[in-house]
């Protein structure tokens, strides 16, 4: 999953100036001042691996940010993650603040940076940001072992389940008792690990671009999704037409996957089937909707599939050249440790990792000759940063996080979102989070990506702090008003 600090980014920026903190700070001036509120840091010391005291602590730091109407009750302490896994989140008060703006007069706010980003002992086994983004599946996999090479058996104490425990001591330290917790993408495969594990303190849940814990190995929903979001667009916009988008996309696909395009720039990459997978449904989905009037790379990519299906690459390469050159935000080797010990694989853990390869072969194999999507299933899997086979070298530390275990799930109210053109959370894996949940509503956005939250109306924030409010989501008709995205009209 994408990392969506450009959620954060795409509000206005964080000051950050000296404030409080009852243990001694990470490091100087780190504690974020908020106008019109208090704000409470601190640092909590954890075990790196419960009952494994020799493998050393990691410092939790975290941010509380106290409501402005101090004289009441607090009606509720929000407990956002905005994703990654990798995404700090303290540095970022500002923004966070800003989301949550319509609750914070009787809601308290609190911000904690999970092991190994940020303020919290963060994570560094070596790897490259730039270069995992946009390497070879061969570079990502080397990527992989060195991290593991290097980081050894403390590798087994970067956990969702883990970071989940943290945030309880911290909540358990502040005195809070129960969190209304706000995931965000990876955040929200995060979040239901803290409710199985502390369900009497949870208030309620908002997932944001859902991601299920049962995911598709071969990721069906995600492929199909990018052919359904450009049958939307072009169907929406009248821009182009939906089902020859789809037809191109497969076209090029299918070329790309025996002819790279090399892409030269400031970010040089081999456009292969699978760099293009990366890039159509990990960052052309991601911001959708966020500025409906300005050109985004999913509405200027029919265009560009249509020159190159014609011949004419030169759209491609400008089009590639500019996903490549978006950036990252989480810490990568955070983000590769958390994938390769929870997500779950085509192969056993326990295996060599010749035998690896072939159950991972045989697992494509299922998928039979049509692909999966407009892809086929080798390349679509091979795009996949924290998924298909990046995580191969990664030695069976712990075990694939369950996607059964639903029975501690607490019976609170749940909202979870997609946006209708999201590739990387689409609507079909939320409505399956959603059905784990005794109490859950589930809203797909239109016209949104990679998270809806972003849209600038306020349609969805409104939505989400009225849930948080009250339990239930209200009208939610303001969503069929939110407009189609720009395309690039694309000849007939």
């Amino acid at each position: 999953m994408r990392a969506v600090a450009c959620l954060l980014a795409a509000l206005a920026a964080a000051t950050l100036v000296t404030a409080c903190g009852d243990r001694e700070p990470p490091g100087p001036d780190w504690c974020p001042t908020v106008p019109g509120h208090q704000v409470d840091c601190g640092v909590q010391s954890r075990p790196l691996v419960a009952d494994r005291p020799e493998l050393g602590t990691v410092a939790v730091s975290y941010a509380l940010i106290r409501r402005s109407k101090l004289d009441a009750p607090s009606a509720g302490t929000i407990a956002p993650n905005p994703g990654g896994p990798g995404v700090p989140l303290i540095a970022h008060a500002a923004q966070a603040t800003q989301l949550s703006a319509q609750l914070l007069d009787d809601h308290d706010l609190l911000l904690i940076d999970p092991r190994g980003t940020g303020l919290s002992s963060p994570l560094d086994c070596g790897a490259d940001e730039a270069g995992y983004e946009l390497g070879t599946r061969e570079y990502q996999q080397q990527t992989v072992a060195r991290c593991a090479e290097q980081l050894g058996e403390r590798a087994v104490g970067y956990t969702s389940a883990a970071t989940a425990d943290d945030f309880d001591a911290v909540r358990e330290r502040l005195g809070i008792p129960k969190l209304v917790l706000y995931g965000i993408s990876y955040g929200t495969y995060l979040m239901p690990i803290y409710a199985e594990r502390h369900p009497d303190h949870v208030q309620s849940i908002v997932l944001s671009g859902a991601y299920p814990p049962d995911v598709d190995l071969l990721s069906r929903p995600n492929a199909e999704a990018v052919s359904l979001a450009l049958q939307r667009i072009c169907d929406r916009s009248k821009a182009c037409d939906g089902a020859t988008a789809v037809n191109h996309l497969r076209t090029v696909a299918q070329r790309l996957a025996t002819h790279p395009l090399t892409i030269t720039g400031q970010h040089p990459l081999q456009l292969s089937e699978s760099k293009l997978a990366t890039l159509v449904f990990e960052v052309a989905s991601t911001n959708v909707g966020a500025d409906p009037q300005q050109p985004t790379l999913m509405g200027t990519l029919p265009a560009a599939l249509h020159a190159a299906a014609n011949g004419d690459d030169t759209g491609l390469r400008q089009w590639a050249e500019h996903a490549g050159a978006e950036p990252t935000a989480e810490n990568i080797d955070l983000f590769i440790t958390v994938a390769c010990n929870d997500y779950p694989n085509l192969w056993s853990r326990q295996a060599a990792v010749p035998e690896r390869i072939q159950q991972y072969r045989s697992g494509l194999a299922a998928a039979g000759p049509d692909g999966v999507g407009a892809f086929s299933a080798e390349g679509f899997s091979g795009g996949q940063r924290d998924g298909g086979d990046a995580c191969i070298r990664w030695p069976g530390l712990t075990r694939s996080v369950p996607g059964h275990l639903r029975e501690a799930l607490p019976n609170v109210p749940v909202l979870v979102m997609s946006g209708d053109l999201d590739a990387i959370t689409p609507d079909a894996n939320g409505q399956r989070v959603a059905a784990g949940f005794p109490r859950a509503t589930f809203l797909s956005v239109p016209n949104t990506g990679h998270v809806p939250d972003l849209e600038p109306s306020g349609c969805v924030t409104d939505i989400v702090a009225r849930f948080i409010r009250t339990g239930a989501t209200g009208p939610t008709s303001c969503v069929e008003a939110i407009p189609p995205i720009a395309v690039t009209p694309v000849p007939r």
